[in-house]
């Protein structure tokens, strides 16, 4: 099969063919039709904490057509549209019952989609209904990221929202925040390329202004936040969004910084600030993103900005390691 492999740290990806996989036991083959790139993608090919490997095939978002069953699979067909969930578990533990499978000693991340089939199991797949597309597929991992954010801020009808980055999944905590009642919703970035997507996914305001960044959102969302989002992974920003904050307010962060950060705790604690941190989602949270789209919210397929082939994915993917005008990158294998 065509795939998209790792070849190294600080070395471009490859697009190659490699042997198509073939299930185990209790396991299965989707064809992949759609897979986002995510920005952990991007760092995993950057730091060596992620341990990728020389022939790894990178992709956790991702949709596609089940087609082929191992030995004693059950609950899937051959021709099931699904959605994957990119978090391996053993599906029967009491965390995996639950819907918490990233507390399963099993645990790991799920890759594969770069490429045009990918090995997963049964427990990872949700059924996509008939009014959604694989690329619909494709985005209910970010969502449900973003998701399992707000839920953990404890986010109340009536706050006020502050997101910090206009990512992918900023983007989407402004489309969870303005669904569960936040009286007002700004979005803050460096830049202005995402206003127009920000505003139509929910914010109210767009924040641009490296002269007075603090005094900029105080102004656009009439105070001080109740909850920050920080989205970005960028050290410094969480003494930033601790001066945005109101005293005894919340900071989430969902950016993933792989860098050392220097954290001011006294401006913090004098403000008795609550910070919680965030990674991953429960199954619950996944359905609940893929149920808001199937009863009709367009906005999350705003997201997507280009769709792009395997041949193509090498060279898109070096160049979203620098900012650029993208925000969600599909490929189409």
């Amino acid at each position: 099969m065509k795939a998209v492999t790792f070849q190294g740290l600080h070395t471009p990806l490859a697009f190659e063919e490699i042997p198509d996989p073939k299930p185990g036991a209790g396991e299965l083959v989707v064809k992949v039709g759609r897979c986002g790139i995510c920005g952990s993608d991007l760092h995993m090919t950057e730091d060596a904490a992620y341990g990728c490997k020389h022939g790894d095939v990178l992709g956790h978002e991702f949709a596609g057509e089940v087609v082929e069953l191992g030995k004693g699979t059950q609950g899937h067909k051959v021709g099931d549209l699904v959605s994957v969930i990119p978090l391996k578990s053993c599906g029967e533990c009491e965390h995996c019952r639950k819907g918490a499978v990233q507390w399963c000693s099993n645990f790991g991340l799920q890759g594969g989609g770069y490429a045009e089939y990918a090995v997963t199991r049964p427990n990872q797949c949700v059924a996509l209904p008939s009014n959604l597309s694989l690329a619909d597929g494709a985005i209910i991992e970010p969502l449900a990221v973003a998701l399992h954010g707000v839920n953990l801020s404890g986010m109340k009808t009536g706050d006020k929202v502050l997101v910090l980055g206009a990512g992918p999944i900023g983007l989407a905590v402004a489309f969870w925040a303005r669904r569960y009642g936040a009286s007002r919703v700004a979005v803050q970035d460096i830049a202005d390329w995402q206003e127009e997507r920000a505003l139509d996914m929910g914010a109210d305001v767009f924040v641009v202004d490296p002269e007075d960044p603090i005094g900029s959102a105080e102004r656009g969302l009439g105070g001080k936040a109740d909850i920050v989002f920080e989205c970005v992974g960028v050290p410094g920003l969480i003494d930033q969004a601790v001066s945005q904050v109101r005293n005894a307010g919340t900071i989430l962060l969902l950016g993933l910084c792989t860098k050392p950060d220097t954290l001011h705790t006294f401006p913090m604690l004098s403000k008795e600030v609550r910070l919680i941190t965030s990674a991953f989602f429960t199954r619950q949270e996944y359905e609940a993103a893929l149920a808001a789209l199937e009863q009709g919210a367009a906005e999350p397929r705003e997201l997507v900005t280009d769709t792009i082939s395997l041949t193509d994915t090498p060279d898109v993917f070096e160049s979203l390691k620098r900012r650029t005008k993208q925000c969600k990158v599909l490929i189409a294998p």
